[in-house]
């Protein structure tokens, strides 16, 4: 872990509605974080839970803002990119996080941030929520989103 993570309590939500956006791509580590999420908006109380699915994480900002044109309150995103032999991953994280950005603040809804960016399969693999693993981040970036409803 990179420091300790703060202590944010879960607001109750019940008439929340929030949109799971998760990448296709690594389904085992997104399908953990998509679990983490939703453990998370249940947490708040929100029973108005979508989910939807996009072929890679550069899809996600995309995504994102359809989800805030549908009426969505608030999004998570969650994904996975690893690092490869070619400049790909650079161009792919710089592209999700400044898209997502973007969509937040034409939005001003907020949109949590759990795509994880890693050089390998078992830093994603600790970050994920799976058992055995140090950190939950689509909890975390659901918990993040929802501070600001």
């Amino acid at each position: 872990m990179a420091g300790a993570a703060p202590q944010i309590s879960i607001p109750q939500l019940p008439n929340a509605k929030v949109a799971i956006i998760s990448a296709s791509w690594h389904m085992d580590i997104c399908g953990e974080l998509v679990s983490g999420a939703r453990r998370a908006c249940i947490a708040a109380g929100i029973s108005d839970i979508s989910e939807l699915y996009v072929p890679g994480s550069f899809e996600l900002p995309l995504a994102a803002q359809h989800a805030f044109e549908r009426g969505v309150d608030a999004v998570i995103v969650l994904g996975l990119v690893l690092r490869g032999e070619t400049p790909h991953f650079d161009y792919v994280c710089q592209g999700v996080t400044q898209g997502v950005m973007d969509v937040q603040l034409k939005f001003s809804k907020p949109i949590g941030f759990g795509v994880l960016m890693c050089e390998t399969l078992e830093q994603a693999h600790a970050r994920s929520g799976a058992p055995g693993s140090k950190e939950d981040k689509g909890y975390d970036a659901a918990v993040a989103a929802l501070a600001f409803l």
